[in-house]
């Protein structure tokens, strides 16, 4: 799949990052480790010069990792001299927030890939014990929460980290809506897939029937029909559909079907922000990175934060007065603004920090290898 990266290659890319972005610039005694790294590690940075294909990392058999180790260990001794120097720029550390940050979101596609890659290998291994997920029969009563029609400020509002997509705050109207106090689990969905809701081309938006079809579509990511009954990957392995768990690795296209067979729709991500700002802020966090704990059990809170990222009906387009960043770190997210779909509410692969209720997530309508769910508002 061309979206996963082996593991290795997430460890050389994030090192690149700081190498290339920081030590090249700002050190004229630092020596590169290995110039040929540039053109393994980089990722999407045009500017930056060739690049091995996104589909082609897969191949790589070489660096071995412990080159791609000596690698970190090198630029990791660079950066803490640098480091200790008096007077640094703003601008640097400007870009060394972003390089922890960044690294941050590789570690959670880092859950996601190696969860991935087990999936394709037919032993399905397990690479978490399940001795930390306690059985929950029992999931969250659907309740429908409301929000007041008026005119909301949404976008980062203070001096704390971001990235440039969530600036350009910015007063929104919305009418009044109701939405559900948690995600969909997968008993709901189960229904869909028994009432042949993959078979129902009314239900579908054009693009999605034929992704469907062509993809041979009948359930979501990870779920296997064995005789009657349904099993699911999950990190510990192969194991019996538990109806109540919280629903994930599903596609926009999937949400939106379903949203439609249930009368019901999706959240904008105006409408998601403003929603999670009122109810979402003291949620208790169940799930988050740094819980070691990648299953998503039934719903014990609103799941407004953590657990799934939530599809929005929102195409992924700048803020007003968004001003994409000079050189390349204006590849880092303006130039994606075509043809995605925004994300809310980080999962339970997320890091802590970056838990906040203007994190904008992006990807294709298709994709659904990540921790995605669906939550239902009312029309």
């Amino acid at each position: 799949m061309v979206d996963v990266s082996p593991p290795k290659w997430h460890l050389g890319h994030t090192t690149w990052f700081f190498e290339n972005f920081i030590l090249a610039n700002a050190d004229s005694s630092y020596q590169l480790f290995d110039k040929r790294f540039n053109y393994i590690f980089n990722s999407y940075y045009v500017s930056q010069g060739d690049r091995l294909s996104r589909g082609n990392r897969v191949s790589l058999n070489r660096p071995k990792l412990e080159s791609i180790l000596a690698y970190r260990e090198h630029v990791d001794q660079a950066m803490e001299i640098l480091l200790n120097q008096n007077n640094l720029s703003d601008e640097l550390l400007n870009l060394f927030e972003i390089g922890l940050n960044h690294e941050q979101q590789h570690q959670e596609l880092l859950v996601t890939d190696i969860k991935y890659i087990f999936s394709q290998n037919p032993l399905m291994p397990s690479f978490q014990d399940d001795e930390k997920v306690q059985p929950e029969p029992k999931t969250k009563e659907i309740e429908f929460l409301k929000i007041e029609e008026g005119v909301y400020q949404i976008g980062h509002d203070s001096e704390e980290f971001c990235f440039d997509n969530e600036k350009g705050r910015h007063k929104v109207y919305l009418h009044e809506f109701e939405f559900q106090n948690r995600l969909v689990n997968n008993q709901e969905f189960l229904e869909f897939i028994n009432n042949k809701g993959y078979e129902k081309p009314e239900l579908w938006l054009s693009e999605g029937w034929d992704w469907v079809q062509e993809n041979r579509i009948c359930a979501p990511e990870y779920w296997i029909k064995s005789g009657k009954q349904w099993q699911v990957f999950t990190v510990f392995g192969l194991r019996d559909l538990n109806l109540s768990d919280t629903l994930t690795r599903i596609s926009f296209y999937e949400a939106k079907a379903f949203a439609r067979w249930k009368g019901m729709r999706l959240l904008t991500e105006q409408e998601w922000e403003v929603a999670c700002i009122k109810f979402g802020v003291n949620s208790e966090l169940n799930h988050f990175q740094e819980s070691n704990c990648f299953h998503l059990g039934a719903a014990k809170d609103n799941q407004l934060m953590g657990s799934n990222w939530e599809w929005t009906n929102s195409a992924y387009l700048p803020y007003p007065k968004y001003e994409q960043a000079a050189g390349a770190l204006g590849e880092y997210n303006g130039k994606f603004m075509v043809n995605q779909m925004v994300l809310r509410g980080g999962s339970c692969a997320t890091p802590k920090s970056h838990f906040r209720p203007s994190y904008r997530n992006f990807f294709h309508p298709q994709l659904r290898w990540q921790f995605t769910g669906i939550r239902l508002a009312k029309k």
